[in-house]
């Protein structure tokens, strides 16, 4: 498994591996074509994905979507280009890895829904208390979470990063750009 993103250059196409704590993969998609690679993140994109569940079942998004993965974040941040605005679900998870020509990480069940007119929501505590049990994640992992949930909060608030104005704009441009 490769640590560093030397390999991937803009306009290459990777799959996405999303895993559970236990190992267990939980999701996959199946497109995602790379925008901008530096040693903090990766950005990618996608129009209508196809998405695969860990039992098999599959649909595609119903839109574009920006997504950003971070090296030092245990977090994840997708912009969603909908009909009637831009939305963002941050997934709480761990930085990324590249494998092959895959993104891979690990999804720690916390969300961050994020509206057009600049709310925000915390999504599936019911799954993240669940799973800290079942699967048994430690204090530290706990700790992490916690602290990144409120990084990511914050980061948000003040308009930082993929929350920025024009972020997504710009991003999507380059994306429409590379895949004339």
């Amino acid at each position: 498994m490769s640590e560093n993103n030397c390999d991937i250059k803009l306009g290459d196409k990777l799959a996405i591996h999303c895993y559970k704590h236990n190992g267990k993969l939980h999701q996959i998609c199946d497109e995602a074509i790379v925008l901008e690679v530096t040693e903090e993140k990766i950005v990618v994109a996608n129009n209508k994905a196809k998405l695969t569940e860990a039992d098999g079942r599959s649909y595609h998004a119903k839109e574009p979507a920006i997504l950003f993965f971070y090296k030092k974040h245990w977090f994840n941040i997708i912009g969603q280009l909908k009909r009637f605005g831009l939305f963002y679900y941050c997934n709480i998870a761990t930085p990324y890895i590249i494998d092959g020509k895959i993104i891979k990480y690990i999804d720690y069940d916390l969300d961050l829904r994020v509206f057009p007119d600049g709310g925000f929501k915390i999504l599936d505590y019911n799954e993240y208390n669940y799973h800290k049990k079942v699967m048994k994640y430690s204090k530290e992992i706990q700790m992490i979470i916690k602290s990144e949930l409120s990084n990511l909060i914050e980061m948000k608030k003040s308009n930082e990063g993929p929350f920025g104005k024009d972020e997504i704009k710009k991003y999507y441009n380059i994306y429409k750009e590379l895949t004339k």
